[in-house]
């Protein structure tokens, strides 16, 4: 059984330990591709997982700075461990808004007890990565998944997968498209199969793979509408969002801190005049410069974890656009810091720095590869819009 979180202060601590645990094996991890089994066991014993259930249900109910930090800190140590437990919060973020009393009892109970939920959302056949193949059809006593999930991070561990899906014979939402819900199954339901074939250069260790569903029979109760989420303002988009930023910018502190210790074992070059690495002024001047940029991105992320908070009691038009804005911008200037900052650790380490034996392109390797997630391009497409024109980013999930 799970211990159980009482408050933010508390899931904070938490992490801080679990982290120093986890940063001590992430560069063996990545090297060897090890599927973190033990520590994502460790992560749902400590609680973690169960901070976000709300406090009627027995959780701790963290606000959203609280969650921001909780994946900052993780990612600082470990951007794999740190990736794999974010859709868990996703879709229990959508229990909470979509999901009856009973699922919400059911599956809140899950977590708290530390059962992991893992994501199988995208595929890879469609024009677009919004489109959807995978379908929810009704039969008499429920419902048949069928289709092919890409990217499913964390399910390798997971103990449920919660599936997106075209609902079958669904008429069409105003405005056209089509209906979506979200099926909340066991991993090791009949016709589900799991590869483990994710060979990405970076988050090599996310326990992602492709999630196969063959006729797998769906109990009607375990089925939440996911459309609905966007019917009104929301920020279901925002939260999402803002724990990936959390682990860009995790991935930044990360790689700074590996930067400290890289130029304590530098020579410093001989036309400083210096004694030490560390004491040479161009090496000092882009160690601050870059410490700025990191710094930024974690204020900002503090703001805009703070801009859902605000907007949450009351999400109107206007305060879940503020917040989905806020978010937008975080996420960018985290993706950038965490670039930035993992390129820099070499250039501030040195040649020796770039050992193969020290492993430090891990931190490049996760940065590179977790920012290509969704694109920051867009992102700046509708902070520009909203900045002109007071015009909302659109409500999709992706803000």
């Amino acid at each position: 059984m799970a211990h159980v979180i009482r408050s933010a202060d508390e899931a904070v601590e938490v992490a801080r330990k679990l982290a120093a645990a986890f940063a001590a094996g992430a560069g063996a991890r990545d090297a060897e591709r090890r599927a973190p089994a033990a520590e994502v066991a460790e992560l749902s014993e400590s609680g973690l997982l169960g901070i976000a259930v709300p406090a009627r249900f027995g959780g701790a109910e963290v606000d959203v700075p609280t969650l921001a930090e909780v994946f900052r800190t993780l990612a600082a140590a470990d951007a794999s461990l740190a990736q794999i437990p974010q859709s868990h919060f996703v879709f229990l973020d959508a229990l909470r808004r979509q999901g009856t009393a009973e699922q919400q009892a059911r599956y809140f109970a899950e977590a708290l007890a530390g059962a992991r939920f893992a994501n199988a959302q995208s595929e890879r056949g469609g024009r677009t990565a919004a489109d959807d193949a995978t379908t929810l059809r009704p039969v008499s006593d429920g419902y048949v998944l069928d289709g092919e999930k890409y990217y499913s991070t964390g399910a390798l561990f997971a103990d449920w997968l919660v599936v997106r899906a075209v609902l079958a014979d669904a008429p069409p939402p105003p405005g056209g498209g089509v209906v979506r819900a979200l099926a909340y199954i066991r991993r090791e339901t009949p016709g589900v199969t799991v590869q483990d074939d994710w060979d990405g250069m970076g988050q090599r260790t996310t326990a992602s793979g492709t999630v196969r569903l063959a006729s797998v029979r769906v109990d009607a109760d375990q089925v939440v509408p996911y459309t609905p989420l966007f019917d009104g303002p929301t920020t279901y988009g925002a939260r999402a969002q803002l724990l990936h930023a959390a682990i860009d910018a995790g991935i930044a502190r990360g790689a700074l801190d590996a930067a400290v210790v890289a130029v304590a074992k530098a020579r410093p070059w001989f036309e400083s005049g210096a004694d030490t690495a560390a004491e040479d002024p161009l090496v000092v001047q882009q160690a601050g410069e870059i410490e700025i940029v990191v710094r930024g991105a974690e204020a900002l992320l503090r703001e805009a974890a703070a801009a859902i908070d605000a907007a949450e009691p009351e999400p109107t038009a206007d305060a879940a656009a503020h917040a989905s804005v806020a978010t937008a911008v975080a996420k960018v200037a985290a993706a950038r810091a965490a670039v930035d900052a993992s390129s820099a650790l070499f250039e501030l380490g040195g040649t020796r720095s770039a050992a193969a034996s020290l492993n430090l392109s891990r931190h490049w390797r996760d940065a590179r590869t977790h920012t290509l997630h969704d694109p920051g391009r867009w992102k700046v497409q509708h902070v520009g819009r909203w900045l002109l024109s007071r015009t909302p980013p659109p409500r999709h999930g992706l803000l």
